[in-house]
């Protein structure tokens, strides 16, 4: 639903944060040592903040519907939760 002009701006900033979230789980949990863990899911969890906040926007602009973002964002908001505990967890 988003206009041509923002296939590339917009939408394509969204499909990488959203390729990005697993991605840097992932190589988190390849590293070795803990801090390296929490530093690419720390990455992760910025980007699931960065994509909440471009669904928003999206929403603001008349991209999406109101009823889209908020499933999405509800969504969004439960993987920045899991995110924020594991976090917490490897800290301890």
């Amino acid at each position: 639903t988003y206009p041509r002009e923002e296939l590339f701006g917009l939408a394509s900033q969204m499909r990488r944060a959203v390729v990005s979230i697993p991605s840097n789980i992932a190589e988190g949990y390849g590293r070795i040592h803990t801090r390296e863990t929490e530093r690419f899911l720390s990455i992760a969890l910025g980007s699931a903040c960065e994509l909440e906040t471009q669904l928003i926007l999206s929403n603001d602009l008349g991209y999406i519907s109101t009823e889209l973002a908020q499933q999405l964002c509800d969504k969004t908001q439960s993987i920045i939760r899991m995110l924020t505990s594991l976090i917490k967890t490897l800290n301890k």
